[in-house]
């Protein structure tokens, strides 16, 4: 089919959508009252390197004396599913009267009807399609619109000259931003400004939020002054933090100027090659550049880079339109561009794709005879590049090591030094603390590959770790204790409680079950017991890089939307291979004990030990893993009043860049005084974005800059602290897992959630615990049941061998003499009988074996004890 000049072209989920108006076949029969709508489906073939189509769909409408023209196409939100869909405007003209309406275009190319409304003029300005779907648009210095779900033209309370952009932006919806006649100060007289003052002040900039009907200021986008020269503007970034909006904005004006400001104050600016900019909007490219395609009138196109500066990267001319998407499927975006070509109109004939670096596919090559010229040198390129920033990396890493070389080296001659003279000063050496015990024996392998005066220095640690027999008790305990087992030993005060954790290792946590902590006062006080009653929690976090840090190997960002073709999937493994992940193991774990703090603080200044209880398995012969308690010594906390007083130990949740930047011991604190919920969500026919808007939205939410699976609540009141994790495992299922003070909290949550979640969904309430940590418990439990009744068995047969020596100690008394002589007299036979009664009553009491009522009793305690745990736990995976 060939393309006229009235067709309108729209990407969507890696494909070209080419739309176009066309008479059916007999037109001439049906005497022109029938009008198609044609869409076909073009996909990028890497074989071939050409478009090919995939499917196509027609929607007829009725023409009778009537003109029926496309106006514009977009991919906006149904609001009834929240899956993005194409959606095409069109105009049905008859005589004087006007009508237009609005289609949604599905997945199997079927046309939907989504609205339609009636005007005595025609529409020419400012059109802008957007999420609902709806649409505004501007007619006599007036801002109208319309969406599908009250299908009724409104009128907005505002006056404005142009609108520049429309979108979402996080807590105030849909927001037109626009330009209008300034509102001079009251206070200030308009007739005595100066020409200057009143080109700054004839216009200013503003934004309308559509659903609240609220106006914001323009200067949190850009200072009021370039009011009247910005043409276009894309928002890049919104955001709040402590209740204001921060907003990243470029703007294109009509001083051929591209302009990048971030919440309203002006950071960089490009000179355009072009004049006449009329659009801009951004594309997210495999090598993690952030570029902006800006469109000029006279068709040309040009592509300006952002990385330390803003600056041109490309430029083309005579480009009938270029689109962004994914469309060679490697999981980022490409652009598109379709160029004007008079000598050939078959679709899609005439175009280029590129990212401005490893992509780069242009039509009119012949890649089939061709390929060592063409495929063959872009292949080799690709590799040198990934090759040097390999190299690059690894460099950099080198140097980052050898800086903590150098820091170390300082550190242990500093200290070295420190000890020598204190041993000619015969003053006793202060040990190192702990941080630098910690850390003695990677020193000691840097210093047994230094030079021969440093190796020398090595024995003045080894006295660290066999410290002389002066020192005192406490230490020695320290020396003995869990350096192989434990990493750290912290506090914090949460409230009115006292948190103290312990670091584990994973190789030592493995070999471990029923993990605790106890805390035992180190003072003598007659009165009280030494022992503090306290509840232990096992918490391990999932720590992430932050955002800007990249691993060696990662040189692309993830993919942005799901891709609803999967047709070439292995061509895609093989071509773009997988990147390392963004997420790490904390490789430890910490178990925690949760004390009330207010009884402490009576005594002022408590000091007390830190002990790890668990129980370590091992491997018998049998297979069966036999467990011993262990009880390990892990350090000592000094509390006082004045330290809390103090804040010293106070958990600290902080803004930093639009995390929540509290450390891993803070945010493991904070989710071991709380109590946890999951929540199973589930919809059925639309998506679950509003958890993820209501989450940044309502509830003020920032991820943690430690662990970012996980956000805090800053918003006022009593959720003010708690902390969520959202975990989609599609877009129509996820768990919300809540960590709150009390249930009220959760109530008020809960409630506020089923406000914004659709009426279709269904929450349901998860029982604690994953199934792999469940599954590896019940196992256990399964074991240590076994165990018991193994050995209560085993007791048994014990006390019932017991009472049956016994009856054969009495037996030995009989006299084994031969059966025939002591049959032969009557003394012998009597002696006989004796002896087969008595065994009679041995075989009786063999056949029922009997026990006294403690014993059973502590056998039947033992076994439901085991019985009920198992119990429990395969409730808990049900």
């Amino acid at each position: 089919m060939l393309l006229s000049e009235q067709d309108q072209f729209l990407s969507y989920n890696g494909e070209v959508l080419i739309f176009q108006l066309s008479k059916p076949k007999h037109a001439e029969e049906a005497d022109d009252r029938t009008m198609n709508l044609c869409v076909r489906r073009m996909a990028f073939n890497r074989d071939t390197k050409l478009f090919v189509q995939k499917s196509s769909g027609v929607f007829s409408m009725g023409a009778s004396h009537s003109k029926i023209e496309m106006i514009c196409c977009s991919c906006t939100t149904d609001s009834r599913t929240g899956i993005i869909l194409p959606c095409v405007l069109m105009k049905k003209k008859k005589r004087n009267n006007v009508k237009y309406f609005l289609l949604l275009l599905h997945s199997s190319n079927k046309f939907e009807p989504s609205f339609y409304f009636k005007l005595d003029y025609e529409l020419k300005e400012d059109i802008r399609l957007f999420a609902g779907p709806s649409l505004l648009w501007r007619h006599a210095s007036k801002l109208f619109y319309i969406s599908s779900n009250t299908c009724v033209v409104q009128s907005a309370p505002v006056q404005l000259s142009s609108v520049v952009w429309t979108g979402e932006i996080v807590g105030e919806g849909t927001v037109v931003l626009g330009v209008r006649t300034a509102c001079l100060p009251e206070t200030e007289d308009a007739e005595g400004f100066s020409v200057s003052d009143r080109a700054v002040w004839g216009s200013e900039f503003f934004g309308y939020a559509i659903q609240t009907q609220k106006l914001l200021t323009g200067t949190c986008f850009m200072p009021h002054a370039y009011s009247r020269v910005v043409s276009s503007v894309y928002v890049c970034k919104s955001e709040r933090l402590k209740k204001q909006l921060r907003i990243s904005v470029v703007a294109i004006t009509h001083k051929n100027q591209l302009i990048w400001f971030q919440n309203g104050v002006p950071k960089g600016v490009c000179e355009l090659p072009y004049s006449k900019p009329c659009s801009v909007k951004p594309a997210l490219t495999g090598s993690n550049d952030l570029l902006f395609v800006v469109s000029f009138a006279s068709g040309n196109s040009c592509v300006v880079q952002r990385r330390n500066s803003l600056q041109v990267a490309s430029k083309w001319q005579k480009v009938k339109c270029v689109l962004v998407d994914d469309f060679i499927g490697s999981g980022s975006e490409q652009l598109l561009l379709l160029f004007k070509d008079d000598s050939n109109t078959d679709v899609l004939s005439t175009f280029k794709i590129t990212d401005l670096g490893e992509v780069n596919y242009a039509s009119g090559i012949n890649y089939k005879h061709d390929i060592p010229a063409a495929e063959g040198l872009q292949e080799n390129g690709l590799l040198t590049i990934r090759a040097l920033e390999t190299r690059l990396q690894a460099g950099w890493t080198s140097v980052r090591e050898l800086q903590q070389h150098l820091r170390l080296q300082k550190r242990v001659i500093l200290q070295s030094c420190r000890a020598l003279i204190d041993l000619v000063e015969e003053r006793t050496h202060i040990l190192p603390n702990s941080k630098e015990v910690k850390c003695r024996r990677w020193a000691r392998s840097l210093l047994n590959s230094a030079k021969p005066f440093v190796e020398g220095l090595v024995s003045l640690w080894d006295d660290v770790e066999n410290p002389p027999h002066s020192l005192s008790k406490e230490t020695l305990l320290a020396s003995k204790g869990p350096e192989h087992f434990t990493e750290e030993l912290w506090q914090r005060v949460v409230g009115d409680s006292l948190v103290v954790g312990v670091k584990l290792t994973d190789s030592f946590y493995l070999s471990l079950s029923d993990v605790s902590l106890s805390l035992v006062m180190d003072q003598d006080f007659s009165s009280i017991s030494p022992i503090i009653k306290c509840q232990s929690k096992i918490i391990k976090l999932n720590k992430a890089f932050p955002a800007l840090a990249f691993s060696s190997s990662q040189i692309e960002p993830p993919s942005k939307k799901m891709k609803l073709d999967l047709r070439s999937k292995n061509d895609l493994e093989k071509e773009f291979p997988k990147r390392s992940s963004r997420i790490q193991l904390d490789g430890a774990r910490t178990v925690t004990a949760v004390t009330s703090l207010s009884p402490l603080l009576a005594f002022h200044r408590v000091r007390c030990v830190v002990l790890l209880h668990a129980r370590k398995q091992n491997h018998q012969n049998d297979s069966l893993q036999q467990s011993k308690k262990i009880t390990v010594l892990c350090g000592k906390i000094l509390l006082s009043l004045e330290d809390i007083s103090n804040n010293r130990y106070s958990v600290k949740m902080l803004w930093d860049n639009g995390y929540c930047a509290g450390s891993m011991e803070d945010i493991i604190a904070a989710l071991a005084v709380s109590v946890r919920f999951s929540f199973q969500i589930v919809s059925c026919d639309c998506t679950l974005t509003p958890v993820s808007s209501w989450l940044l939205g309502e509830m003020e939410c920032t991820p943690f800059k430690e662990c970012q699976d996980n956000v805090f609540c800053h918003k006022a009141g009593n959720v003010h602290g708690t902390i969520f994790n959202w975990t989609l495992k599609n877009p129509f299922e996820g768990v919300l897992t809540i960590f709150c003070r009390n249930l009220t909290v959760l109530f008020q949550c809960l409630h506020s959630l089923t406000r914004v979640l659709p009426p279709s969904c269904s929450v349901k309430l998860l029982r604690s615990g994953s199934k792999e940590v469940l599954t590896e418990q019940l196992a256990l439990a399964l074991e240590k049941e076994m165990l018991t009744l193994k050995n209560s068995l085993f007791l048994k047969e014990t006390k019932a061998a017991n009472s049956l020596t016994w009856g054969n100690e009495t037996g030995k008394k009989i006299n084994n003499a031969p059966l025939a002589s002591l049959l032969a007299t009557e003394e012998g036979v009597q002696q006989f009988r004796n002896k087969l009664q008595n065994e009679r009553e041995e075989s009786v009491q063999s056949m029922n074996q009997t026990m006294n009522g403690a014993l059973y009793q502590e056998i039947a305690l033992k076994i439901a004890e085991a019985q009920l745990s198992s119990d429990m736990i395969v409730w808990r995976l049900a």
